[in-house]
């Protein structure tokens, strides 16, 4: 604040974590440092969220409390969030300029690259993966009773459903904490993909579920494969000698698995928020469905094989158009006859 001739308000939200942090606020005595003691939910976007609610200013910035975030270019972030071409600011370890301390794994280093890709769904900046920002006050209204952020990465949730359409970065050098120990690991890498699920769900709506559900499929290939392989080693192990045997036992269980698969991935995943009902039941659908949506590939396929005259690319081509023809019917088939939507609030 001396250097700027700035005014601040430091909001500190405490989990609680028991660790004396009443005691040195209590000591420093000082009106514009605030102490939060909350209450469930717990988490850090919980608590960014209740931060930026109760912070009074127009330009709110958000940074970690253990000085991994230097405080030093808080004036920086801020000039920058005070142009009105800038939705928001990030504080980037990535953007021209910005360093990291310390020795990083490859494992780290493969954690923090990997989730930045992912992110990709939604933003094209360096560092989507800063916890250190600054935003006008007035842009959390766009997101007025939408945010519902998932683990740590509060940044990501805001540039999303804030709708922020210009990010400026501002490179900053990235420490290690001194004392604590780091939240991440792996239960907050799963709930980061949860979260990422969840505001492709928010952004891109019905096409997001049908992507899901072609990854699903995706899946079931390799389950075909590997089944396949595993079935007819097993009976030749056994010693079935018979090629013709051995190859439709092993395609039919290997169907079989891979179609089981799949229907328990989509109920659990794809459709895991539509209604349950017999789970032999909605297996049958599905695999009815299925046996239909193989018929509409093989129709497809073999209608425009004709029209292409290449043998090669025009039945290779023929070949993809079937397949995704094949997958949008199971898919709408699923939807709407198999995996129905839930009548209960």
């Amino acid at each position: 604040m001396q250097p700027t001739g700035r005014r601040f308000d430091l909001w500190l939200m405490d989990d609680p974590s028991g660790d004396g942090i009443d005691r040195a606020v209590n000591a420093a005595s000082e009106p514009w440092v605030h102490l939060v003691t909350r209450k469930p939910p717990r988490g850090l976007g919980y608590a960014v969220l209740e931060g930026l609610q109760s912070a009074r200013g127009d330009i709110l910035v958000v940074m970690d409390a253990d000085l991994s975030h230097p405080p030093e270019r808080i004036a920086a972030l801020v000039e920058a969030a005070e142009r009105p071409e800038n939705d928001m600011v990030i504080g980037s370890r990535y953007t021209k300029g910005g360093t990291i301390a310390g020795d990083w794994s490859l494992l780290r280093h493969i954690n923090s690259r990997g989730a930045t890709w992912l992110a990709r769904l939604f933003t094209w900046v360096d560092d989507p993966m800063s916890g250190f920002l600054a935003m006008r006050r007035d842009l959390l209204a766009r997101a007025a009773g939408e945010l519902d952020p998932i683990g740590y990465k509060i940044g990501l949730e805001l540039i999303v459903k804030c709708r922020c359409r210009s990010v400026a970065e501002v490179p900053i050098h990235f420490s290690d904490r001194a004392l604590g120990k780091s939240k991440m690991g792996l239960r907050e890498q799963l709930r980061y993909i949860v979260h990422v699920r969840q505001l492709a769900r928010w952004k891109y709506g019905e096409l997001a579920r049908f992507a899901e559900f072609a990854l699903v499929g995706a899946s079931g290939l390799l389950v075909n494969l590997a089944t396949v392989t595993a079935v007819s080693e097993a009976l030749k192990a056994t010693g079935m000698t018979s090629r013709v045997a051995l190859l439709n036992t092993s395609v039919t269980v290997a169907v079989l698995v891979s179609m089981a698969s799949n229907f328990l991935l989509n109920r659990a995943l794809t459709f895991g928020d539509r209604a349950r009902g017999p789970i032999l039941k909605q297996f049958l659908l599905f695999a009815s469905v299925c046996l239909v949506g193989a018929v509409v590939n093989w129709f497809v396929t073999t209608r425009l094989a004709t029209r292409w005259t290449d043998h090669t690319l025009g039945l290779q081509t023929a070949a993809v158009c079937g397949v995704l023809a094949g997958m949008a019917f199971n898919y709408v088939g699923s939807r709407l006859f198999v995996f129905r939507r839930s009548t209960r609030p």
